[in-house]
């Protein structure tokens, strides 16, 4: 690193000094604070970004969010060249940098890491950063910071995409990287014309009209509501009335959006009474959750909710079905032997992997985490992950793609119209619909759409592909939460000694009773896990387990 651009950082991150007092940890969500303590950790995540860039020599991309965090506080998130989130072996890296405690201890850092991972950072060789926020009003001044970030690294360019939710950010980056357009209006095109694709190989006889064919969308007063408002107007066959797009003076996240919705198992607000017996969802803040629920009556707040692990469970039957259909007939020796695999965490409720099990799927858990689940899914051919939360895609390898390419060529000039054909135009609709990058509330929606046309259902029938079990969570204060260490996704305790046996003794005391603890990753909390066949025991073995940590960790 020369002295000139020594100069430049040493100058543009005295504008930009740390908070006294403050901590910052970079983790699945990014940064993310109060947005007025933020602008010295949005700049650095500009060099962060910058500097990924040009050991990648790939495009690389910065979203300002906060997601379903209240109104006042924001964040930032990098996203990597596959259109993933950042590396986890960049977040060390992530944390020094944003908690270095001034400009001096910051330029050692930076020429310290570069010099570790070789990174030249002489001016000649160039990086790019796709830049992007949601509607929150600190966004535009935090977009700043992370544009004097990028600067202050010589030879890089800050490409400002507009105001976007975060999986469109996502989808841009691996665009762009992949030699595609990569623009909104080509987020848009790719949407809506793979779901029309879907659309036109529903069965005549299954196509629904009318109010069947409507979806409510809770827009969680953010950029959500705000840009489905723009997409669904390039669909066919399917109605949306978007609610809470934030022009009515609505408060994002406020009674509103996927995370209050999963959580609360109440209705948003601006839904009620008439919309009883309705198809319903509803984004997070940065529109990378759905969740989808039903209004059950006048006298209720309450709702059915139909979660990720619902979303999930439609989404690998018709996967496996169509698979099913592609295969029939087919030398076994010739084909390729797809691996189908679900991925989910500890806290997805038992009876949803009891059902996928049943389905005859592989269902692997990893620790919470959306990086873990991606992580996994990308080691089968077509890897379906989601949380609970409403969060996850669909990953299809190259190499399957590759072959389904192949096979519905053949199928199309030797046997054009076959059901085999249908399925294996199914699947290739499925996958450009599917957000490949990150989860992505639109592409879940329309593959969710789709699905319950090419399958005749309603949502109801949909809800009834099984029965959840009753479960709670609790948490528990701590002296110190690193005293927890845990085994098998988070499913077995590791230390203290003694507690893992506790543990198992209380849950066999209740039907399909199942119980599990984890650190927090962010306080000095410990999670409580339970389930059971009733409420009333789910939470009794909530409380029992809880007893139970207090007793080991004081």
């Amino acid at each position: 690193m020369d002295e000139d651009q020594k100069s430049i950082l040493l100058k543009a991150s005295a504008r930009f000094p740390i908070p006294p007092g403050a901590k910052f940890s970079y983790g699945t969500a990014g940064f993310r604070a109060d947005a007025l303590v933020l602008e010295s950790t949005v700049y650095r995540a500009g060099i962060l970004a910058a500097l990924r860039s040009l050991q990648t020599r790939s495009v690389t991309g910065l979203v300002i969010t906060a997601s379903h965090n209240k109104i006042s506080d924001n964040g930032v998130k990098i996203a990597d060249p596959s259109g993933g989130m950042l590396t986890q072996a960049w977040e060390p890296f992530a944390d020094a940098l944003a908690n270095a405690a001034d400009s001096n201890h910051l330029l050692q850092l930076i020429i310290e890491f570069a010099k570790k991972e070789g990174i030249l950072i002489d001016g000649h060789c160039r990086a790019e950063v796709l830049l992007g926020r949601d509607t929150r009003p600190s966004g535009e001044s935090l977009l700043e910071a992370a544009k004097q970030g990028i600067n202050s690294i010589v030879g890089s360019a800050a490409v400002d995409m507009g105001i976007l939710t975060t999986p469109q950010l996502h989808w841009m980056v691996r665009a762009r990287n992949k030699g595609l357009k990569a623009s909104e209006r080509d987020y848009f095109v790719q949407l809506s014309s793979s779901f029309r694709w879907l659309m036109n190989l529903v069965p005549g006889e299954r196509k629904v009209t009318g109010t069947d064919n409507k979806l409510v969308v809770d827009g969680a007063n953010g950029v959500g509501g705000e840009k489905l408002e723009c997409l669904m107007n390039r669909l066919d066959g399917l109605v949306i009335e978007v609610r809470n797009t934030g022009k009515g003076g609505g408060i994002l996240n406020e009674g509103v959006g996927a995370d209050y919705v999963q959580k609360e198992k109440v209705v948003p607000q601006e839904f009620g009474s008439n919309d009883i017996g309705m198809r319903c969802a509803s984004l997070d803040g940065d529109a990378d959750r759905l969740v989808y629920f039903i209004v059950p009556s006048v006298s209720s707040h309450n709702i059915v909710l139909v979660d990720g692990d619902k979303i999930l469970s439609l989404f690998a039957l018709f996967i496996k079905e169509q698979l099913g259909i592609l295969y029939k007939g087919v030398d076994e020796n010739n084909a390729y032997k797809a691996r189908l695999g679900v991925v989910q965490t500890a806290y997805a409720n038992g009876a949803s992997t009891d059902f996928l099990k049943e389905l005859g799927l592989e269902v692997v858990l990893t620790p919470t985490g959306v990086k873990f689940l991606h992580e996994k899914a990308a080691e089968c051919d077509i890897g379906i992950y989601f949380e609970a939360n409403g969060h996850g895609t669909i990953l299809f390898s190259d190499s399957f793609l590759s072959w389904l390419e192949k096979r519905h060529n053949e199928l199309s000039s030797m046997s054009e119209g076959s059901e085999q054909q249908k399925a294996a135009m199914r699947l290739l609709a499925a996958s450009k619909l599917v957000n490949q990058a990150v989860g992505d509330a639109f592409s879940g929606l329309l593959l969710a759409e789709a699905i319950l046309q090419n399958l005749s259902w309603s949502i109801n029938r949909w809800n009834e592909l099984y029965q959840d079990l009753p479960s709670r969570q609790l948490k528990v204060k701590v002296m110190d939460r690193t005293a927890v260490v845990t085994a098998n996704a988070e499913t077995v305790v590791v230390k203290p000694s003694g507690i893992q046996e506790a543990i198992n003794a209380e849950t066999v005391k209740y039907p399909r009773g199942r119980s599990f603890i984890r650190p927090s990753g962010t306080e000095d909390v410990i999670r409580v896990y339970a389930e059971a066949s009733t409420q009333e025991g789910a939470d009794s073995l909530a409380h029992s387990v809880a007893k139970l940590v207090e007793q080991f960790l004081g």
